[in-house]
């Protein structure tokens, strides 16, 4: 029986197919891999979007398809403990998902090349939560999502007390595998507390 899932969502234009090799060698002994795809076809560059911000697209249709998008991850969501994440639009759903029932099974999160998409639901959320550990990974080169950006999401966060680890580097817009191994070394750390706190 698994003892936990860890959950990693694709950004946008990604697949689960294309997340799935990442997500299976981040995730701890003995826990199992989830990698939901998204629903809507990117009508331009191909693969899915959690939501689309195109033109045309307004503010409160992309937040509409977000709706529905965290709906549908709240359907598939296994039982027992989570750890949450996702990789660009994937890392803002993951931590959208604490302001809904799911963040009674998150049991950590992380956050790479990412942005919080509702900055201020995020912010009144956190202080009525646990805090739990929240890894991050962002590029000082990122030109997709400025490191500006990324360091507003974290710093929510910080403000209210969750434990970050931090991987800041100097590339772009992607997973550097250089810190990969620490990173990975973190979420087993996570993974092996919820056990042995059981």
């Amino acid at each position: 029986m698994s003892k936990g899932t860890l959950i990693m969502m694709h950004g946008m234009t990604g697949t689960s197919q294309k997340m799935e090799n990442l997500a299976r060698s981040l995730t701890p002994k003995g826990w199992s891999t989830l990698c939901p795809q998204a629903k809507i076809r990117h009508p331009t560059r191909g693969g899915f979007a959690w939501w689309l911000f195109e033109d045309g697209v307004t503010r409160d249709e992309s937040l509409n398809q977000m709706e529905e998008s965290i709906s549908a991850i709240l359907e598939i969501l296994p039982d027992g403990p989570i750890i949450v994440g996702g990789f660009s639009q994937g890392g803002a759903m993951a931590s959208a998902l604490l302001e809904t029932e799911a963040s009674n099974s998150i049991v950590g999160l992380i956050l790479i090349a990412t942005k919080t998409a509702r900055p201020d639901e995020l912010r009144d959320s956190l202080p009525f939560l646990k805090p739990r550990p929240v890894i991050w990974m962002h590029g000082e080169s990122d030109h997709l999502v400025s490191l500006d950006a990324g360091m507003e999401h974290i710093e929510i966060f910080e403000e209210s007390g969750w434990p970050v680890t931090r991987f800041q580097h100097k590339k772009g817009h992607m997973v550097n595998l250089g810190q990969f191994e620490e990173m990975r070394d973190m979420i087993s750390s996570i993974a092996e507390n919820i056990t042995d706190s059981q």
